[in-house]
């Protein structure tokens, strides 16, 4: 192997002291103790496992958590009051409605009910609509933390071609535009690209589609950097991402390992995103 790994556990954690200083000064200062509600709906075993991280995420960092755990049963109405309540708790600085919801759930109603300045998943129509202006925005998680990953590696996207294969409302599209933002000349790649020749093109490639190694080693550009957002399981048992690591491995600069790589990275910058909320509404 080749490409040095993006230890994206190490990077969560700096960030993670980075917010748990500021914490401290925030409180010391300005008296304010970031707050993160946590609402998840029925039993989804993924879910659960998210949640956990997330409020011994925000336990570290000094925030005050809150998961409010309703029953699989509960109505469009009701979970939208739950919503406003939290939206007018001042406490209340970050609110994350945990996906998916149960079907009979209208999940863009509900998160459309989040006030902008308390969505700490960054997915609130205004936030999305800023993010593509280029205005200030909350950003979505996943791809917030795939730039720090850049960062940390020393890649600067300007001048660069990044291919981003996926174009979710979560990681592909707000991930083009953040590359995009960075001065990188970026394509977005769907089920009727042609994969291997727009890959084959990437200094910087993106991968979020959640199927096991549909990317190849061999299209990877030699020196590419590689980010795998994917994580899937195999019938044996074994995690793997989107893109086939071993083979891209030999042929990258640097590349994310799955699991560890992007994954922590997504509740890191959830806590960064609960901590600039509570920074906001303090002034």
């Amino acid at each position: 192997m080749t490409a040095q790994l993006i230890d994206g556990k190490a990077v969560a954690a700096r960030v993670r002291a980075e917010i748990k200083e500021e914490v401290a000064r925030l409180k010391a200062e300005r008296g304010i103790t970031p707050g993160l509600a946590v609402v998840r709906v029925g039993e989804d075993p993924a879910s659960k496992i998210y949640v956990t991280g997330k409020k011994k995420a925000a336990e570290e960092v000094g925030f005050n958590s809150w998961e409010h755990h309703p029953d699989e049963t509960i109505t469009q109405a009701e979970l939208l009051a739950l919503v406003h309540r939290l939206n007018e708790d001042p406490a209340v600085h970050g609110i994350l409605v945990q996906l998916p919801l149960p079907k009979h759930l209208d999940a863009d109603a509900i998160i459309s009910a989040v006030k902008p300045e308390k969505d700490a998943d960054g997915f609130h129509p205004m936030n999305a609509g800023n993010l593509l202006l280029g205005r200030p925005a909350t950003r979505a998680c996943t791809p917030y933390g795939v730039m720090r990953l850049l960062e940390e590696v020393g890649c600067n996207p300007a001048g660069k071609r990044a291919v981003v294969v996926g174009r979710s409302n979560i990681v592909g599209k707000p991930q083009a535009l953040m590359l995009l933002q960075k001065d990188a000349t970026v394509t977005v790649c769907h089920r009727k690209s042609d994969l291997p020749a727009e890959v084959a093109q990437a200094d910087i490639l993106v991968v979020a589609v959640g199927v096991p190694e549909l990317v190849k080693g061999a299209w990877i550009k030699p020196g590419a950097v590689v980010i795998d957002v994917g994580m899937n399981r195999k019938a044996d048992g074994k995690l793997v991402g989107d893109v086939e690591f071993a083979a891209a491995a030999e042929r990258a600069s640097f590349i994310t390992p799955v699991p560890g790589g992007v994954g922590p990275m997504t509740i890191a910058m959830l806590m960064k995103n609960t901590l600039e909320a509570a920074q906001r509404a303090g002034k």
